[in-house]
């Protein structure tokens, strides 16, 4: 793990072929879920298509040791609190020093750090809309205050990268040029997986999430009571971390009222999601709001494990309804409890045609290879007219 303060030295000549070639990523890192997967990713695919990524982590905690490209460079500029603008002037230097042409920013923190380092360091800026910032969470000051944020650090990007087409019309509404918005759709490696039977006995359900609010948990519990009460088998495999403890320990006061918990497995965060896909049958994301192009779809589509999730945003781009998984009005109960049960059913769906639907889909939509080269072209395009400007400004 890179120290910026023993980058460099400060005269170092870094030649102009390296500088058009590397990008810095300004990543938060106090978690590794969906924006953290998506740059970990790029770190991996970028080099194929030739760039190589360096990381800035503002908050080292989660990321430096769940991150699979461990061989890309990791500079710790931590944020001691929220507006901590110490990290700039860190920022700033390593942009010089270790000639980054370009930065890339994921999250609302992040890009405003982010966009006043390139600004000083006089490289351009790219900003990767995940979802809407606006309804992020449940706490509405919160999201007014990153929405206002995030709105003024991007007034100068580049180009800002949309995960889903309705993330690219929502950043027209607000006043962006379509020229400077490009739809580039999340994707995660193909699995290759065995071909899935239907299953037998009990059904385990997936979900896959950093739990907090917004994600839907309490009326997957709901559900999974409400099936139980039919008679129906199925138990619940959760996997990933809570936000805060207290939402946890609200979380599990449900399960208790509900008398499901040993039907449920909790996991904790775990670094090999495909070895979880394997042991679900049906991937259940029951998001009330705020999704952009949600990864655990395209990994549950890549393994071949059929979709139940909420209609919000981002998620149809991905499942087509009653092709390779069922769409549900978010917060309802009894449509979620009943698409679940369709699929086991099994009178009018095929599980097997749904798992191979799921599997062609990624393959043809989905791919990281096809995230990458998307990508990689937004970097072409924004460093060419970088150089076109600073030449014509010399001459």
């Amino acid at each position: 793990m890179a120290d910026t303060a023993t980058l460099n030295p400060p005269d170092a000549v870094v030649p102009l072929a390296m500088a058009t070639r590397r990008v810095l990523h300004v990543i938060n890192g106090e978690h590794y879920s969906g924006a953290e997967r998506v740059q970990d990713l790029l770190a991996q695919e970028l080099p194929q298509v030739g760039f190589e990524v360096g990381f800035a982590c503002l908050k080292p905690d989660r990321f430096p040791l769940a991150r699979h490209a461990q061989e890309a460079p990791l500079h710790n500029t931590p944020m001691r609190w929220r507006f901590d603008m110490r990290c700039v002037e860190k920022l700033v230097q390593l942009i010089r020093q270790e000639g980054y042409a370009l930065v890339h920013a994921h999250t609302p923190r992040s890009v405003w750090v982010g966009s006043l380092a390139a600004r000083r360091a006089q490289v351009p800026l790219v900003y990767h809309v995940h979802s809407p910032t606006a309804q992020d969470s449940t706490r509405p000051i919160q999201n007014w205050v990153n929405a206002r944020l995030e709105r003024w650090s991007i007034r100068d990007a580049s180009r800002l990268i949309a995960v889903s087409p309705s993330l690219k019309r929502l950043m027209q509404e607000q006043g962006f040029d379509a020229e400077r918005v490009t739809y580039v759709p999340n994707g995660v490696p193909s699995q290759s997986p065995t071909k899935r039977q239907r299953p037998s006995g009990t059904w385990t359900l997936g979900i896959a999430a950093l739990f907090r609010p917004r994600k839907g948990i309490e009326v997957l519990l709901e559900s999974l009571a409400m099936l139980r009460s039919r008679g129906i088998d199925v138990r619940l495999r959760a996997v990933g971390p809570f936000e805060t403890p207290e939402y946890e320990a609200e979380t599990q006061e449900l399960v208790e009222r509900l008398g499901i918990g040993p039907s449920i497995t909790w996991t904790g965060f775990v670094g090999d999601m495909p070895a979880e896909l394997q042991q679900m049958d049906i991937m259940v994301l029951p998001s009330l709001f705020g999704e952009g192009l949600p990864m655990v779809i395209l990994e549950a589509m890549a393994a071949g494990v059929p979709v139940v999730a909420s209609h919000v945003e981002g998620v149809p781009e991905a499942i087509v309804h009653r092709d390779n998984g069922l769409l549900v009005e978010p917060a309802s109960v009894s449509q979620l409890a009943s698409a679940i049960e369709e699929i086991i059913q099994g009178d009018e769906l095929d599980y097997v045609q749904l798992s191979e639907n799921a599997v062609q889909r990624h393959a043809e939509c989905f791919s990281a290879q096809a995230m990458a080269a998307g990508v990689a072209e937004v970097y072409r395009e924004v460093l060419s007219t970088s150089l076109t400007v600073a030449s014509s400004l010399a001459n």
